[in-house]
């Protein structure tokens, strides 16, 4: 598409705490444009739940979290009817239960709906649901409406949310739901992305500290014995580790101290002791 390489295309240009490939910036607008959820997908520790941050931040815009675990309902995105708390009060209050809507709870789908401004709204890692939760929100995602048939209520949004949804690949999506979606793949930096990266979280870094530690950390990635390998994520606690610990630039190729801030899975730290020649309790891993 044309538009999407248009600058006057561009709403979403990143935060200051945020850096952006250029494909990511395009597949927020194209999805604020169309009126479409965007899902994102990547490795863990790429940033995908921190992107709906900054697209809220940089457009200045409320951001409404709905954390999706393995027994979240879509139901409870829309609303909930609080039942006990009506008999409750049927029993031992001075309220009038007759009033139902007071027991109707709004939930982060049915919050971001009744905004009286257009909000941010991050569905995330919607793939720990059970999968037919995606298919129940169809109608709500394409109409932007819901019936409450308690109070025989319709709430529909005030203004489009600009809805960011993220998943692990734990489980397929339907395709149903995935043709309602922008869909974005969040690929991992290469090395002068990276150091934009780290630079924003470590503005001051000495260069010979960053390069080093960039190196070694690519380094660990190319392993492919690997079962995780480190993430960006993992390399800002890791260079935090650095700077807290003071230790001499060349230390850190020849003896990658803090191991276990990059490597998060037994058989990976187990491999590279094994192929390092050390063993754990080494007195790089420990602060000075």
């Amino acid at each position: 598409m044309s538009i999407v390489s248009n600058d006057s295309f561009d709403r979403f240009k990143g935060s200051s705490d945020y850096v952006t490939s250029r494909p990511l910036r395009n597949a927020v607008n194209v999805s604020i444009t169309l009126g479409r959820p965007l899902l994102i997908r990547g490795e863990p520790g790429t940033g995908k739940t921190l992107l709906a941050h900054s697209i809220a931040k940089g457009l200045k815009k409320k951001l409404i979290v709905w954390n999706i675990k393995s027994t979240t309902k879509a139901q409870e995105g829309l609303y909930v009817y609080d039942t006990v708390q009506r008999l409750n009060d049927s029993r031992f209050g001075d309220k009038d239960v007759s009033d139902i809507k007071q027991y109707i709870k709004l939930g982060k789908l049915g919050q971001a709906f009744a905004s009286p401004e257009q909000v941010v709204l991050l569905i995330d890692e919607i793939d720990k649901a059970d999968i037919e939760f995606p298919n129940d929100l169809l109608n709500e995602l394409d109409e932007m409406s819901f019936y409450i048939p308690e109070t025989n209520e319709t709430i529909s949004a005030i203004h489009r949310p600009i809805a960011v949804i993220t998943s692990n690949a734990e489980k397929e999506l339907p395709d149903a739901f995935l043709r309602r979606c922008i869909f974005h793949y969040i690929e991992f930096p290469d090395a002068k992305l990276m150091e934009e990266i780290v630079r924003v979280h470590f503005p001051d870094i000495k260069n010979n500290l960053l390069q080093e530690a960039l190196r070694t950390f690519y380094s660990l990635r190319q392993i492919d014995q690997f079962r995780k390998k480190p993430s960006t994520s993992e390399l800002i606690d890791w260079i935090r580790a650095l700077i807290a610990g003071g230790l001499a630039d060349e230390k850190i190729t020849a003896e990658i101290p803090f191991i276990g801030t990059l490597l998060k899975k037994e058989p990976d730290y187990n491999y590279f002791v094994k192929t390092r020649g050390g063993r754990p309790g080494n007195t790089y891993d420990t602060m000075r």
